[in-house]
């Protein structure tokens, strides 16, 4: 596969080839670092041709709330085979981080439409959601989110 290059416009300095930030008032502006003046800047690149493999890799999650993972017990991280991933496999439910983390953190990083808005319930504008009073119980939370979501329509 060979590399493409194109010409384009500086994107910091809109092509002007000078930067005015936060230092540079009353009209004062600097010569753009990005492009060394010239407004403009090559791009090399390679050409989408489908999404590649990643070898090495045995699962995919759908988001991490800030765990690290690995080691031999892979399934209690939640996630999907890659081969599964790599198929176009949705997650289904059951392969959130729910050792980790409540309904509401996980959905609110994934998809804010399924997030139960629960009373009682915090949320990150309160404080973390470790500190919510049914947190060390969030299996319990998990249970309510899959009866409800099993409810819907």
């Amino acid at each position: 596969m060979s590399v493409h290059t194109l010409l384009v416009r500086c994107e910091a300095c809109q092509g002007t080839g000078l930067y005015a930030g936060m230092g540079e008032r009353d009209g004062f502006a600097v010569v753009c670092r990005k492009c060394k003046g010239s407004g403009q800047m090559l791009i090399h690149y390679l050409p989408f041709r489908g999404r590649e493999a990643r070898p090495g890799t045995l699962r995919v999650i759908e988001f991490n709330p800030g765990v690290v993972v690995g080691g031999r017990d892979r399934e209690r991280f939640g996630g999907i085979l890659y081969e599964d991933w790599n198929k176009g496999g949705a997650f289904p439910a059951g392969s959130e981080m729910r050792e980790f983390s409540c309904p509401a953190w996980w959905y609110q990083s994934v998809d804010c439409k399924r997030k139960p808005e629960w009373s009682g319930c915090l949320s990150i504008m309160g404080r973390e959601f470790r500190y919510c009073a049914t947190f060390p119980d969030k299996a319990q939370c998990w249970l309510r989110w899959d009866a409800e979501q099993r409810a819907k329509p």
